[in-house]
């Protein structure tokens, strides 16, 4: 069960630890300029008795007075709170990339059990990320803290849970916790990511069902298609010709590519040859 939060300003923090690290520092400016706004607010002097026209209370002066007090603080320590929630998210996602490129190098049985509960939840993120999927890491203190990485693939929102069990199969009471909260919070599937394998009546359960198992060698095999198509990705954009489209988010040319998972699997799609910096897709024909 994760944590109870101390304050408003941790939770700040934790918000931009589980954006890009790019929102967050454009969280923390835009929370500079709206307090700095207010803190240069002009103070308000009452009107004196006798004054002609509307006028102003010594309340209004002392909540005009307040509101430039708190906002001379807030524009340092919430801007403060943001820009440590995007540090986090930067260092994380410099985490996931060197686990996915040390396990790429040795994909085994043996590596993943090396890994911690934590460090198999970070590989796991990265690998949906290279998948085409948006990732929310969801957090948590322990190893059983229900859903671990929530996954969008447009409007489509999927649920992830990572088991690093070493010694047991997981059973059919995760699939159906999963598949649980799966209906209480609208996802269009689910996933349960293991670093060994399942047992029999969760895969009976998980059938028709939205849920993917994904043992231990489907990782693994997710992960060697990942490095070999990283291996093989040119390191300059192809020329662009009349055929291929442009990016409608950067102009950069345009990726023929098919679509891996939910209901348009096996469609081919345009997507932008600097992805994942740009995530900009367009219909073929």
């Amino acid at each position: 069960m994760a944590r109870r939060k101390d304050s408003l300003l941790e939770v700040l923090m934790e918000i931009a630890s589980k954006l890009p690290w790019q929102a967050g520092l454009a969280l923390a400016l835009v929370a500079y300029f709206i307090f700095h706004h207010y803190a240069s607010l002009p103070p308000i002097v009452p009107t004196t008795l006798g004054s002609n026209g509307p006028g102003h209370t010594l309340g209004d002066s002392l909540s005009r007075q307040l509101v430039v007090s708190f906002s001379m603080v807030f524009q340092y320590l919430v801007p403060l709170c943001f820009a440590l929630g995007a540090f986090i998210s930067y260092r994380n996602r410099r985490r996931q990339a060197e686990l996915h490129r040390n396990v790429s190098a040795n994909p085994s049985r043996e590596a993943l059990e090396k890994l911690s509960w934590r460090e198999f939840e970070h590989l796991t993120a990265e690998l949906f990320r290279r998948d085409g999927y948006r990732v929310v890491q969801q957090g948590g203190d322990g190893p059983d803290g229900g859903v671990d990485l929530e996954l969008y693939m447009g409007k489509d929102k999927y649920l992830v849970q990572c088991k690093q069990w070493k010694t047991s199969k997981v059973g059919v009471a995760i699939v159906r916790e999963l598949y649980g909260v799966m209906t209480a919070r609208g996802a269009v599937g689910g996933y349960v990511v293991a670093s060994g394998e399942f047992t029999e009546d969760a895969k009976n359960f998980a059938e028709g069902r939205s849920i993917q198992l994904v043992p231990a060698q489907k990782v693994l095999t997710m992960l060697k298609q990942q490095s070999s198509q990283q291996a093989t990705q040119p390191t300059s954009p192809p020329p662009v010709t009349s055929a291929v489209p442009s990016c409608p988010s950067c102009d950069s040319p345009m990726v023929l590519r098919v679509t891996q998972k939910g209901e348009l699997a096996g469609t081919k799609f345009w997507g932008c040859s600097c992805f994942p910096a740009c995530r900009g897709i367009r219909k073929v024909g």
